[in-house]
């Protein structure tokens, strides 16, 4: 926490682009300084005056929120260099981890490095969303008609698939991941995490072979170099670490079923 008798204002060092074409560029905003201010209170404060500490009129920065209350995973940004949501991260907490704030050691928001990006620090989440859709993520349902009260749980069962259901696909573990690159074909934790969630689910392992059928192609499970840093990273703490290897195991097993049966 900042003192009392500390400096009235702090320096955010901001990385810019004006489109996915354009080369990025910095700028630097002193802001007036107030206890408990998150990332995005700066951002609204940049955009209610752009101006520069160089004095140069600037444009207000293009960020993605929605919810504000880390529910939605849409402000992911990389701040101070490591990733998270600016929702909840609080400039306190950077000038007191880091120690920056200064005019040399301004606070740095940067986009996520592992999506393409639209402008400033906006990104194309959107290949999550297509990794969702490859491996089946929802429960079939036959139709419209009353299904019952459906199967009994087992609430070990459903103690894990209730953490694995606040995944925000923010894309925080992917952004942390060394094997997840913008190039590259791996998948990442939060399709394994969900993976097992729809796995687990009674009516949604009704769709279980064909989600990993997914997990044994290339960028699948076996491409996890098991770095653990997405479990770190999580704003959710989910269990990455417990649902890559009950996916691991479950995809191995599979596989010696389909060698055996002669399934393609």
């Amino acid at each position: 926490m900042i003192a009392s008798d500390a400096k009235k204002s702090f320096f955010v060092k901001v990385k810019r682009q004006d489109s996915p074409e354009k080369n990025p560029y910095y700028e630097v905003f002193e802001l007036p300084y107030k206890p408990n201010l998150n990332i995005i209170s700066c951002l609204q404060a940049i955009a209610s005056n752009p101006v520069t500490v160089d004095g140069k009129q600037s444009t207000p920065v293009v960020w993605d929120c929605s919810c504000l209350e880390e529910v939605c995973g849409a402000c992911t940004m990389v701040m101070g260099g490591q990733v998270g949501q600016s929702c909840s991260t609080l400039v306190d907490e950077l000038i007191e981890r880091d120690g920056t704030g200064t005019k040399d050691n301004p606070i740095t928001l940067e986009p996520m490095s592992k999506f393409p990006v639209v402008r400033d620090l906006f990104v194309d989440r959107s290949s999550m969303f297509a990794n969702l859709k490859d491996i089946k993520g929802w429960v079939p349902i036959d139709g419209t008609h009353d299904l019952g009260a459906g199967p009994k749980e087992d609430p070990e069962a459903q103690e894990l698939r209730y953490q694995l259901s606040r995944c925000m696909t923010c894309g925080c573990c992917l952004e942390a991941c060394p094997q997840f690159s913008l190039e590259g074909n791996f998948v990442g934790a939060q399709v394994f995490g969900q993976t097992l969630y729809f796995n687990t689910h009674e009516t949604g392992a009704s769709l279980k072979e064909d989600r990993l059928d997914v997990m044994q192609q290339a960028g699948g499970i076996s491409d996890c170099g098991n770095a653990q840093n997405c479990v770190e990273v999580c704003p959710k703490e989910l269990p990455l670490v417990e649902a890559i290897a009950k996916i691991g195991r479950q995809t191995t097993v599979h596989s010696i079923k389909k060698f055996f049966t002669g399934k393609k």
